[in-house]
């Protein structure tokens, strides 16, 4: 998979996909990150990438040449067995979330647009872009954190990113639930023990207790998650005795 991601500030990437699971990958070929600086793109003769916005108002404006001249330069690099996927990073944008993540992890080729300034102009979001994401109902001052955080969960989820394979399928929000509790060696800590079940050796009876305790855990910290779920018959008869007793 390539990741492309045109930015005019290129060394905020640097340390981030040279550092762990993200470099490792790379190491690998499972994934090639294009950093692109798009003022590069620019046709201006000062190189120039914003512009007053027409009507007045304050701030600046993304122009829509360097970008969209800078978009198809990847296009051109990459033969692609599909369309390629145009992310544009922006507070208006749909909510990201894990299943989007899967989604935008199934494809060839992602281009994620980091924004600075007031915004875009609006041609680039109707004429170029596929997609509009923001990662959360705040405003940041570029887009630039919101690319780290899709390229990393996308990057995770590529065949043979993790160590683990069956990490990624477990994670919270993966199966729609928050992930049940972890616990590792020495089974006794000061006063606080493991569980007895993850000691049985008993494998269904582990299963079943973490199932019960993924769908606790999302019930106390993210009940809404719940309507979004196919409940087995087991999982509504512990959840109807989770609220009996709350």
């Amino acid at each position: 998979m390539k990741i492309s991601i045109l930015t005019l500030f290129p060394d905020m990437f640097t340390g981030v996909f040279q550092q762990s699971i993200l470099n490792q990958a790379q190491e690998k070929g499972i994934v090639e990150y294009d950093v692109i600086n798009f003022r590069e793109y620019s046709t201006h003769k000062h190189s120039k990438v914003d512009d007053y916005p027409y009507g007045g108002g304050g701030g600046m404006v993304l122009t829509p040449q360097p970008i969209f001249d800078a978009v198809e330069s990847t296009k051109d690099s990459l033969k692609a067995k599909k369309p390629t996927r145009v992310v544009l990073l922006c507070p208006q944008g749909e909510r990201y979330d894990q299943k989007k993540a899967e989604e935008f992890a199934a494809e060839d080729h992602l281009v994620l647009i980091c924004g600075h300034y007031e915004g875009y102009d609006e041609r680039i979001r109707e004429h170029l872009v596929t997609d509009e994401i923001s990662i959360g109902d705040y405003v940041l001052t570029g887009g630039e954190i919101g690319a780290m955080v899709i390229a990393d969960s996308v990057t995770r989820l590529l065949p043979g990113a993790l160590g683990n394979e069956t990490s990624a399928v477990t994670d919270s929000y993966s199966t729609g639930l928050l992930e049940y509790p972890h616990y590792t060696r020495p089974a006794k800590f000061k006063d606080f023990e493991v569980p007895e079940i993850l000691l049985s050796g008993h494998h269904a009876n582990i299963e079943r207790w973490r199932r019960e305790q993924s769908l606790k855990r999302t019930f106390d910290r993210r009940p809404d998650l719940l309507d979004n779920i196919e409940l087995t018959e087991e999982d509504k008869i512990f959840l109807k005795e989770l609220k009996r007793k709350s």
